[in-house]
């Protein structure tokens, strides 16, 4: 008898244990499953992804800076399409009116000495 009963209480103490650690697990999986804690799960997992995600970005641009700005460049002006069609027209004619004045300016040529001197008037004719 002696035998069955230390039997029993290793039996006892085994299921005591094996209850203890299940209560422990459920504790867990129930902290687990709460809202907050999926909340916090998945802001976690968004955070890591943004983050490898923006790490590679930089990586990207820092190994093809002239390609990714030139297709940054061409977006925005894609964006301003509309405001360009608009105010191109009056741009060019205002370039093409300066260039043409300028064309004008050293196409004339250097003018008669007694029109580059200024006029000086006579203060004492004046009085």
């Amino acid at each position: 008898m002696p035998r069955t009963r230390n039997r029993l209480i290793a039996a006892a103490r085994r299921s005591m244990l094996q209850r203890a650690e299940l209560h422990r697990r459920l504790d867990i999986a129930k902290a687990a499953l709460r809202p907050a804690a999926l909340v916090d799960r998945g802001k976690y997992r968004v955070r890591t992804k943004l983050d490898d995600a923006a790490h590679a970005v930089r990586q990207e641009f820092r190994d093809n800076r002239w390609p990714i700005a030139l297709a940054a460049a061409a977006g925005i002006a894609w964006l301003m399409r509309e405001p360009i069609k608009e105010h191109a027209p009056k741009v060019a004619r205002k370039v093409q009116d300066m260039a043409t004045a300028l064309a004008d300016h050293f196409r004339a040529g250097p003018a008669s000495e007694d029109d580059d001197e200024p006029v000086e008037e006579d203060d004492e004719a004046a009085q």
